[in-house]
């Protein structure tokens, strides 16, 4: 006799729905599963024999043979435990009405008792029952309001074996998990601009890569407000929407970090990496690969902190999801493709003392070694970034400045503006790798020549520019998305002569630093 129950993989964030067909005969007792298992899913055996049989349910003497199918891509992971088991139950007919299975998708890990323990990646398995045409979705119960929210699929949360049982004899059916209206968030939980005083040009730099999404380096002494105004930077970023939030979720469940109770995340991440980290933690790796720092800084910011303490090898492997939005991960397991789109924000002092160029402060650095210290950002990765800023220190006055400042809800408010300006203009527009356009710091040379046509004097204005500073056509590309950007500020359609001289001055620093 061959039964078959539903369940889902995982390949990177992507899910996949995978048969599950068991075998029973009249025969020696055996236990095999077939269709490339995992030590993890081989393991499945002890843990279903055990879960059925404290859970006083028959468990077949028998022959039997559990296959999933597709059998020619490898299966990892506990997530599969709860379709063999009603497959195997299935066999011994102990479902009354085994055809209600035919439209149902199961996914958890059994313990011995027969508890059903929460997976990750429980979104991405919903999403593929859903696109394959299952209406009902049966999750651990800690799983449930993560995967309520694929629309067009009821979803119940399994406390353990015996609801599975009981919902599908009529006995005691469970109650489907209701799924909480999306409401976008309103960023509270970061730290506020208003705490932050002076560094008003700082600030002005800020609130363009926010509105852009362009990258930026924040160079200073210490103790100036590098690290407090990059923490301050989600909390003026646009609201995330709904596929924003959708997507963002399913890299964090797979990674296992999604919190408890938690259905979508709402805010943007902010990930600040330390920089004794490797590259494969950065980029995303492993045997089986799993989201680096930039996956999970998806659609938010990744921070850097003191960016020359990092290993090269680490900087350097962001030179390819910083062009691209996505990364892909080629391992003997196969090519994994992850989402990168982030806004990368890093923070580094002038030299290794720190008052390189410091008005009071004598720096006891030589010259070589401050040329040593700048060098171990290389130009290619400078080209990326949009947006270099000096942090100045601070003079008494404006320490103690009793005056608030401006808080992030007003910068946000005119970032939110300037947002919808280019979700207007990119409404139709992609990358070449076919990732959406959402802003400005994403247009490509095709993107730039249809939205940033310049007057002559603004190209006057470039010319000079681009000889004085010595600019590669990649600087020159990104001058023109900041000037797009500053312009969407202003509400002005055309990019003029003020807005190319400011575009120009956040990229002025490559002469004094890195030249």
């Amino acid at each position: 006799m061959v039964s078959i129950a539903y369940s889902a993989g995982l390949f990177g964030i992507d899910g996949y729905l995978v048969t599950v067909e068991c075998h029973s005969a009249r025969r020696l007792s055996c236990f095999e599963i077939v269709g490339l298992p995992d030590n993890a899913i081989k393991e499945a055996k002890e843990r279903v024999r055990a879960a059925a049989v404290n859970s006083g349910l028959p468990f077949p003497q028998n022959e039997i043979i559990v296959n999933l199918a597709p059998a020619d891509k490898r299966k990892e992971g506990s997530s599969f435990d709860l379709a063999i088991l009603v497959s195997i139950l299935q066999s011994g007919e102990v479902f009354n009405k085994p055809e209600l299975l035919a439209d149902a998708c199961f996914v958890g890990e059994l313990s011995l008792s027969g508890e059903v323990r929460r997976v990750n990646g429980a979104l991405c398995m919903a999403v593929a029952a859903k696109n394959a045409g299952k209406t009902k979705l049966f999750v651990p119960y800690e799983n449930a309001k993560e995967a309520s929210v694929v629309e067009g699929l009821t979803v119940y949360g399994v406390r353990n074996v015996n609801d599975i049982v009981n919902h599908f004899n009529g006995v005691k059916e469970i109650v489907p998990q209701i799924a909480e209206p999306f409401k976008r968030e309103d960023n509270l939980n970061y730290p506020d601009f208003a705490d932050v005083m002076g560094q008003f040009a700082v600030k002005r730099a800020v609130e363009i890569a926010a509105a852009g999404g362009h990258n930026i380096l924040l160079i200073g002494p210490p103790g100036t407000g590098k690290s407090m105004i990059a923490k301050r930077i989600p909390s003026i970023l646009p609201e995330m929407t709904f596929d924003e939030s959708i997507e963002t979720t399913k890299i964090h469940s797979v990674s296992g970090i999604l919190p408890d109770d938690v259905s979508l995340i709402k805010e943007r991440p902010f990930r600040s990496p330390h920089h004794t980290m490797s590259a494969p933690s950065l980029v995303g790796g492993g045997k089986i690969p799993q989201p680096g720092e930039v996956s999970l800084a998806n659609n938010g910011v990744l921070f850097l902190d003191e960016l020359p303490e990092f290993n090269r090898t680490v900087t350097e492997s962001l030179r390819q999801p910083l062009e691209d939005g996505k990364i892909t991960i080629t391992r003997t397991a196969g090519r994994i493709t992850y989402p990168c789109s982030f806004m990368l924000v890093a923070a580094m002092n002038p030299c290794k003392c720190g008052y390189y160029g410091h008005p009071t402060h004598a720096c006891t650095c030589k010259k070589e070694e401050i040329k040593k210290y700048i060098s171990k950002i290389s130009g290619p990765l400078l080209d990326r970034v949009d947006i270099q800023i000096e942090v100045p220190s601070l003079d008494y006055s404006e320490i103690a400045e009793r005056k608030t400042a401006e808080p992030s809800s007003e910068i946000r408010k005119r970032v939110n503006k300037a947002r919808q300006i280019m979700q207007v203009r990119f409404q139709n527009d992609e990358t070449e790798n076919g990732v959406k356009i959402t802003r400005n710091a994403q247009m490509e040379s095709k993107h730039l020549r249809k939205y940033c046509a310049l007057s002559q004097d603004c190209l006057a204005l470039m010319e000079r520019a681009f000889k004085a500073l010595g600019l590669s056509a990649r600087g020159h590309d990104r001058i023109l998305r900041l000037a797009r950007t500053i312009a969407d500020l202003d509400g002005s359609e055309e990019i003029k002569p003020n807005h190319i001289a400011e575009a120009i001055g956040l990229r002025s620093l490559d002469k004094k630093y890195f030249n």
